[in-house]
């Protein structure tokens, strides 16, 4: 893997305490006079621990669940930009633990509170060399495991690149894509090779990256809480079939702006987490997902009442197309609307986005929307975002409820910093923010949760394969939220109806585009659309989530529950399948099922209809969800 030559700069006086310490333990470490004797330290919760050994003076963190090695012994270091490795050849100066477990509720997310439980250790340690102080801090959840690094010395550091190292087992397989691409499932020594002469090139694979382990562990390695920092990607390692080493962005995800080879941060300053989120199986993982949230900072907004989570519909580029796009949002249960690319002129020939093309009278379609209960949402090049707080203040005058932000370059420490302004700055006119093209999640829906959605992954719209739905769950979807414009009813579809309308309850979609590529007058006639009450009922927040069975790359059910009612989403590849799921999740008494199932297939298998049935179940039965190949079901569960 290509590295750029880096220079360092490290200034401040190193006898300066530090970040401060949270918790309690805070003893040194006997190895300040006990020389290069090995050391170990782990931090162990519900069956997953995460540990740190020196040996020799070289420092290494492994991961385990249920006594089963997820990540073996591993390097860890930091290289500064005059070639000093911190990592290689250190004392560890002093040892901190503490446990703890708090609660917190999000605005709005998968289940209506989140619970924050880790053990947590943390070395201090000195690089002999340099006398350079850094430390290492690990968390363990019941969830996954964490770590990152900590440069303790006041002043600044350049950091040219960073060191971890991901030791899979032997056997293991990765889930490996790369900015819109298919994930790709391949041993962790293949990564293949992508990149341009102005993007970072290599055997280089984006986060969420997916591990299937021996034994039937998977584990996502996430990234959360990236400030002042560039993306993190991971590349094969020569020689090393099942380890894959940490790469730190130096382009911009499609080579646009200026090359970064090095970041040079105020210090004290913490690295983002690195996150490994672990599942005992394939649906417990996707269960596990809040992890991420968990390791960013709160929220930075002191009202959100404002935040509203919705479903949206994309209009033509005319005035009457956004009346109509108005009143079917009324008819169909969603919450917004949108002008997308063009509303302004040619998006990438028009740096100006404050007035709408001749065939738009928007102020007209803004405020009949207001006027029905409807927001509107506009679509905004990256080109015209050179001066986003006018902008932003110009759309809030207008009534806008919210942008959706293309061609988003993510990848530089510099971009990461004008993604979190972007979106602190659309906050501060209470404006909801969708980002879109290759972005990747850091968990900062948490810290921005007006920030509600992005993209970052090859979208619905471009009809990819069942297998490629199956598999999102278990990757790009574990690291946040997803826009995935659900396409019900296309021609262009590979898959059936019904796989697509239970995307809405498989997929956390909290802003959750419908009907992509369709008119309203599509469905003038209801009758001929069965999956419409499901559309119209199913919300994109909810107060309890649970995935029922799965497996990457074949199936996923999952259950949430928003209010009383239960909305259940099956879907799978291009196999057909009968799951088995157990309706324990129910509370007592009798409940509906409303079941939206796949039909007979007629000449095109991916047009098969929707079947609609009904049917009484309780918490002691089990449903029986068959599924056409590329097909799904969307069942509705309402308390009798």
């Amino acid at each position: 893997m290509r590295r750029a030559p880096r220079r360092v700069v490290l200034k401040g006086a190193a006898a300066t305490a530090g970040l401060a310490a949270a918790g309690t333990g805070t003893a040194p470490s006997a190895s300040a006079t006990a020389g290069d004797r090995p050391e170990s330290v782990t931090a162990r919760l519900g069956g997953t621990s995460v540990a740190l050994s020196v040996a020799r003076g070289v420092l290494r963190w492994s991961a385990r669940r249920n006594g089963r090695t997820v990540v073996a012994a591993s390097a860890l270091g930091l290289r500064l930009d005059d070639g000093t490795v911190l990592g290689r050849d250190v004392q560890v100066i002093r040892e901190r633990h503490r446990t703890r477990r708090t609660t917190w509720t999000p605005a709005y997310g998968r289940n209506a509170t989140v619970t924050d439980h880790y053990q947590e250790q943390r070395w201090d340690l000195r690089d002999r060399a340099s006398g350079i102080r850094f430390g290492v801090q690990v968390r363990a959840y019941r969830t996954g495991v964490a770590l990152r690094y900590l440069l303790l010395d006041q002043g600044t550091a350049t950091v040219a690149d960073e060191l971890t190292m991901f030791a899979f087992p032997d056997g293991t397989t990765v889930y490996s894509a790369r900015d819109e691409n298919a994930y790709e499932p391949v041993a962790p020594g293949s990564i293949p090779v992508t990149g341009t002469s102005t993007t970072d090139n290599g055997p280089l694979t984006d986060l969420p990256l997916t591990a299937t382990l021996p034994g039937g562990l998977i584990a996502c390695v996430c990234e959360s809480s990236r400030v002042d920092y560039p993306r993190l990607m991971l590349g094969s390692v020569p020689g090393e079939p099942y380890a894959l080493s940490a790469f730190l962005m130096e382009h911009t995800a499609r080579g646009t702006g200026p090359v970064e080879t090095a970041t040079t941060v105020t210090t004290p300053f913490a690295t983002p987490w690195r996150a490994v989120v672990i599942g005992a199986t394939h649906a417990e993982l996707v269960d596990n997902a809040e992890l991420v949230l968990n390791l960013a900072p709160p929220s930075a907004l002191p009202d959100t009442s404002w935040i509203k989570p919705g479903k949206v519909f994309r209009c033509e580029l005319t005035t009457a197309a956004g009346l109509q796009g108005v009143d079917f949002a009324v008819a169909r249960g969603l919450q917004y609307i949108e002008y997308d690319a063009g509303w302004y002129g040619p998006e990438f020939t028009t740096p100006d986005a404050t007035e709408p093309i001749a065939a738009i009278d928007l102020p007209s379609v803004i405020s009949y929307a207001t006027s029905r209960g409807i927001g509107v949402f506009l679509y905004v090049n990256r080109l015209a975002l050179t001066d986003a707080g006018s902008l932003f203040g110009l759309y809030k005058s207008w009534g806008v409820r919210g942008v959706k932000l293309g061609f988003i370059n993510d990848g530089t420490r510099s971009m990461t910093g004008q993604i979190i302004d972007w979106a602190k700055t659309a906050a501060a006119y209470e404006l909801l923010i969708d980002m879109h093209d290759d972005v990747r999640p850091f968990g900062y829906e948490r810290t921005y949760p007006n920030w509600i959605s992005l993209e970052g992954v090859r979208g619905n719209e471009q009809f990819p394969t069942a297998t490629h739905n199956v598999t999102l769950p278990f990757t790009r979807n574990i690291g946040g939220p997803m826009d995935y414009t659900i396409c019900y009813g296309q021609s262009r579809d590979k898959t059936t109806d019904a796989h697509q309308m239970a995307m809405a309850a498989v997929y956390y979609q909290p802003l959750n585009f419908l009907f992509w590529y369709d008119k309203p007058s599509k469905y003038g006639n209801p009758a001929n659309w069965p999956g419409l009450p499901w559309f119209n009922a199913v919300p994109v927040t909810w107060d309890e989530s649970h995935t029922l069975a799965g497996a990457i790359g074949e199936h996923i059910a999952v259950a949430r529950r928003n209010g009383p009612d239960w909305y259940l989403g099956a879907m799978t590849n291009e196999s057909s399948r009968t799951l088995a799921l157990p309706l324990s999740f129910l509370g007592g008494g009798t409940w509906t099922a409303t079941v939206y199932a796949d039909g007979t297939p007629g000449a095109n298998p991916y047009r098969t209809p929707v079947v609609v049935g009904t049917r009484t179940v309780t918490a002691s039965d089990t449903l029986d969800v068959a599924m056409a190949p590329a097909g799904g079901q969307a069942v509705v569960l309402r308390p009798n």
